[in-house]
């Protein structure tokens, strides 16, 4: 009995429209497209400085008053497409059809994904955003829209102002931003080994657009979505440095300055760029590993010598405030916390979603051969829990020295130094407070690493080794981005970036989902159709 065949798109060889020149290989235009404009950008911001301060600080806040609502369904819409495949036939379908297998091991898979996806931010907000929403939820009373407490404060209810601020730490960490990345990932991987398309954004879009991706309208798929990686990740790193210069001032005081921080990101590039020369096995995949070693060493470390009972009872309480909170977290309307709204959890949003192309190419790339159900249980579910240990951990632990023993110089703290103070209370601290420092360096090189590997990919047309140079290339524009956004205005100009460069590419997520679907369906039906 003959079967029809599997549809698939007239083939296209990644690279094949590149340009060979002083030995790159560039996509012609998206590659110069997004040089030229980041570059002429950083320098607008360098010779203007002050210029660039005013506008940075202006535009955060106007970028996520305008789209806050917008951000808040989008990233509620990603939860439940991911959720709903799940439960459908659908998640039976296998990336790269269905005698791929896997090229690498469950704990080497959930180590790449987890440090390339938040690994610096973990370090950065596991104490300071607990602290932050406490702080503000036990002082405001509740009904007010000028309110940066969560929901809008509990009052002085110190229990409850603590249950609030580690429902809505996870509510940050958890679910969402997970679905943001495997919205991407998924779609990525199977318009990649499913369809025989390149590993780039404008694949996914084949359903809409058809042999016309290869056009302007692919063009400037891929430029958003680099302009959104290199920002994204500019600002994570920019998170690194403060966080890595803090460390090195309470530890070592040595002096926090501009120039030292600067200093401090061009020497962690440098050293990101040996991992960039060493390739995917042997750099990213080898420090990935040697961050989660770490990593779990220091949270051990937390809940053993810890308030151990505070932690493990907190773990399960943050968990049920968690789902008890999450309609009213979730909820953009009529909401009585605008403040809070817009600052932290629409930047959240925007954040994530401009680490999408980023994060969710790499996993794509390392997640062949497993079914549609596997990628999103494991992407959706392992690493939320993962973050729920590690902000309920850390979070409760500087709580209860706040709470129980009334320190209030975490509370006083600037957000980049909040986690060594809380290591500070606990035994060993020196020693504690070091391995912190070098664990977010180590998540700044893979970071750097991963996303200059992605980046380059995009602009080489879906072409998986391209030239040495261009990830060099990548990798040192991406230290330049955050020098200067770091110079010109400090947090909140790496927050104004990443939210404006997000915001638009919500949309190309969004898109995303129907072109999965779309793809998905079709997969279904012909392998129903040839008896499989």
């Amino acid at each position: 009995m003959n079967h029809p065949q599997q549809p698939t798109p007239p083939v296209h060889q990644p690279g094949q429209d590149n340009i060979q020149i002083f030995g790159l290989d560039i996509h012609n235009p998206v590659f110069a497209i997004s040089a030229v404009v980041t570059v002429l950008s950083v320098l607008f911001a360098a010779v203007f400085h002050s210029t660039a301060t005013e506008f940075f600080g202006w535009l955060r806040p106007a970028a996520t008053n305008t789209f806050d609502s917008f951000l808040a369904v989008a990233a509620n819409t990603f939860v439940i497409f991911c959720i709903a495949l799940i439960f459908t036939p659908l998640g039976s379908i296998r990336l790269g059809g269905k005698e791929a297998r896997p090229d690498f091991s469950y704990p080497s898979w959930f180590a790449m994904l987890f440090a390339a996806g938040m690994g610096i931010g973990l370090m950065f907000f596991c104490v300071s955003e607990p602290i932050s929403h406490f702080s503000t939820a036990f002082a405001e009373d509740a009904g007010t829209a000028q309110s940066w407490a969560p929901l809008a404060g509990a009052a002085g209810n110190a229990e409850e102002a603590r249950r609030l601020s580690m429902a809505t730490t996870i509510f940050h960490w958890g679910l969402h931003p997970w679905a943001i990345y495997a919205v991407m990932g998924l779609a990525l991987a199977f318009f990649a080994y499913n369809r025989g398309l390149p590993l780039t954004i404008r694949s996914v879009f084949y359903p809409f657009f058809g042999e016309r991706i290869w056009g302007w309208p692919g063009h400037i798929i891929d430029v958003l979505a680099v302009f959104a990686t290199l920002f994204g990740l500019a600002s994570s790193l920019g998170f690194g440095a403060e966080q890595i210069s803090a460390g090195l001032n309470h530890l070592f005081g040595l002096p926090v300055t501009d120039t030292s921080k600067a200093l401090l990101v061009v020497v962690i590039t440098a050293v990101a760029l040996y991992s960039v020369i060493a390739g995917i096995n042997s750099g990213v995949k080898r420090l990935s590993e040697i961050n989660i070693i770490l990593a779990a060493l220091l949270l051990l470390f937390v809940i053993v010598i810890g308030p151990t009972f505070a932690i493990i009872s907190g773990f399960f309480d943050s968990l049920i405030a968690y789902i008890r909170y999450l309609p009213a977290l979730s909820n953009p309307i009529g909401r009585e916390d605008k403040l809070f709204f817009d600052g932290w959890t629409s930047f959240y949003w925007a954040w994530w979603i401009s680490w999408s192309p980023f994060v969710g190419m790499f996993i794509a790339r390392i997640s062949r051969g497993r079914t549609v159900r596997e990628f999103l249980v494991s992407v959706l579910l392992v690493p939320s829990c993962i973050c729920i240990l590690w902000m309920s951990s850390f979070g409760t632990a500087a709580l209860s020295q706040v709470i129980e023993q009334g320190s209030m110089t975490i509370v006083d703290a600037a957000l980049e130094l909040r986690l060594f103070i809380m290591l500070e209370g606990l035994p060993i601290a020196a020693i504690t407070s070091f391995i912190g420092i070098v664990l977010v360096a180590f998540f700044f090189i893979t970071s750097s690493d991963s996303g200059s590997l992605v980046i380059d990919i995009i602009t080489a047309g879906g072409k998986i080794n391209a030239p040495m140079p261009q990830r060099v290339f990548w990798a040192a524009l991406v230290g330049l981005i955050a020098i200067v956004l770091l110079l010109v205005g400090g947090l909140g100009a790496l927050q104004a970036a990443a939210v404006t460069t997000g915001i638009p590419f919500a949309v190309v997520l969004l898109a995303m989902c129907v072109a999965t679907c779309k793809g998905l369906i079709s997969e279904r039906r012909s392998l129903l159709a040839a008896g499989r």
